[in-house]
């Protein structure tokens, strides 16, 4: 009997001069791999299963690529994994080189396949799936021992009601290596309440908070611990909001981990010091916070009335105390801002002195409402996906060109770490991760590209050939967002906040 072979990819994507971004070191490893990976069984229906883990980002050779070739020892499975917008051509170009290389089963996921119409593309020999893996993994394995993919899967159902979450087996020591740390990224919680029009967070996981049960977060964390792991980063966007917080805070704090980990919280965490204090104590490192800005008519105008830029400097001020380092996650370029206001923005955030701060350019991503309000009326004129990586301005701003929001972007990176390193007393690492931010900002390099020491291998004019052989295009066009059905609208409604500290108002 042959073994089915699973090729599990996070693609990277191509840069602006077409070279496909890889990196000697990276960032953290991509957390949609090993939760995928660990929720595989070892056999399905009688069929033993074995995966290979890749993350295109840290591979600096193309060896990989033999891998999506026949082998005549297996029937081999693709899975092209956590595709974002910008990364979808690079999906399309994987795939389509596995298929002239004879494979038979490739399928693409994630939030691109999740939130837009790939329709185009339906029939052409590569599956979509729709929806969170949770849903579908399993049927998506059974049809291919069985020999037969669907063209799509989860359409009509795109979140599971609840998560029953896997223990995630962490990378191997040899697979760490190929980053800065040896981290590991875990989903304890998915979804937010909210309803910023810009952010495709509501549109991938849904606005109902769905939890994994607290022991199985904790087996997770021994294991990853046994295999070396240092860093874990709670890969959910509002921690502060995951009903079961205290509960797993207080049961890291009991296991005596040696972790520290990393999550993001909204903004209303300033309501919550004594969430913060225990964050710290359960040995938090760095919070990191959507302000995105400090003009109230801006952030509401996108429908963030969460956000009180009145008690940003209360974040900043809780979490010097509990020890964890504040990282202001900020937007440039919102329909509201000039070059003037982006500077006070800056200025403002050095003035409350967070540990760290990053800086994205606004960008209507396919699938959110913004994406849609901006697309219909026409104010969308960048037609590669690739560029839609919040790197570079893709519509028309009322005010600023994207050669000046190219200049800001870089320079908010450089003056804020400028002012950072003149502080005497900074810890070596803090100094070094400061220090390569200015490097990124003088080499117009975003500091979150990914990872440091650009490897240069290969081209997407290597690849068009196969793109338009198999999907008849050049790029693909700007896609249509997918609805929500009837079931994940309600859903998306019922939205119950419980939490063991003060409540938000949403």
């Amino acid at each position: 009997m042959k073994g089915l072979r699973i090729i599990l990819i996070k693609p990277s994507k191509y840069a602006p001069d077409g070279s496909l971004e890889r990196f000697k070191a990276g960032f953290m490893p991509n957390a949609t791999l090993y939760h995928i990976a660990s929720l595989t069984p070892e056999t399905v229906n009688g069929v033993p299963i074995t995966i290979e883990i890749i993350d295109e980002y840290v591979r600096d050779d193309l060896d990989y690529l033999e891998l999506l070739k026949v082998d005549p020892n297996y029937d081999t499975l693709l899975a092209v994994v956590g595709v974002q917008s910008h990364q979808f051509h690079r999906a399309l170009d994987l795939t389509a080189f596995a298929m002239r290389h004879g494979i038979r089963h490739c399928i693409i996921g994630g939030p691109h396949t999740m939130t837009c119409n790939t329709e185009q593309f339906h029939g052409r020999g590569v599956s979509f799936a729709l929806a969170e893996a949770e849903i579908i993994w399993e049927p998506i394995l059974f049809d291919a021992v069985s020999d037969e993919l669907k063209p799509t899967y989860g359409e009509g159902n795109r979140w599971a009601k609840r998560l029953d979450g896997p223990i995630i087996t962490p990378p191997d020591k040899q697979a760490m290596q190929r980053y800065w740390s040896p981290l590991l990224g875990l989903y304890p919680v998915r979804g937010c309440p909210y309803r910023c029009s810009y952010c495709s967070v509501i549109k991938i996981s849904g606005r109902q908070l769905r939890s994994t049960a607290v022991e199985v977060t904790i087996e997770s964390l021994r294991r990853a611990e046994k295999a070396g792991v240092e860093l874990i980063m709670f890969v959910s966007d509002n921690f502060n909001k995951y009903p079961e917080v205290r509960e797993l805070l207080e049961a890291m704090i009991e296991e005596k981990f040696n972790l520290r980990f990393f999550c993001q919280c909204d903004a209303q965490i300033a309501r919550q010091p004594e969430l913060v204090e225990l964050l710290g104590r359960a040995n938090c490192y760095e919070m990191f916070i959507g302000i995105e800005s400090f003009n109230r008519e801006a952030l509401k105008a996108t429908k963030k009335f969460h956000n009180k830029p009145d008690h940003y400097h209360k974040i900043v001020s809780s979490c010097k105390k509990a020890g964890i380092r504040a990282h202001f996650s900020n937007i440039i370029g919102f329909p509201e801002d000039n070059e003037e206001e982006i500077l006070h923005t800056l200025n403002t955030i050095m003035s409350l002195d967070p540990a760290r701060a990053t800086f994205h350019i606004l960008t209507p991503i396919p699938g959110t409402e913004q994406y849609d309000e901006y697309l219909g009326a026409d104010k969308i004129w960048e037609k590669n996906l690739d560029r839609f990586d919040a790197t570079c301005l893709t519509w028309s701003h009322p005010s600023l060109s994207a050669e000046k929001l190219s200049e800001l972007l870089h320079k908010c990176h450089r003056k804020f770490y400028g002012a950072y390193l003149r502080n005497n007393d900074l810890a070596e690492d803090d100094r070094n991760i400061a220090l390569f931010n200015r490097y990124a900002a003088g080499e117009r390099m975003h500091p979150l590209s990914g990872g440091t020491g650009r490897v240069f291998l290969d081209h997407v004019d290597d690849y068009k050939v196969l793109r338009s052989a198999y999907f008849d295009i050049d790029l693909a066009p700007l896609p249509s967002s997918l609805r929500l059905s009837a079931a994940d609208e309600v859903l998306n409604e019922k939205i119950q906040l419980k939490t063991s500290f003060t409540p938000a108002t949403v």
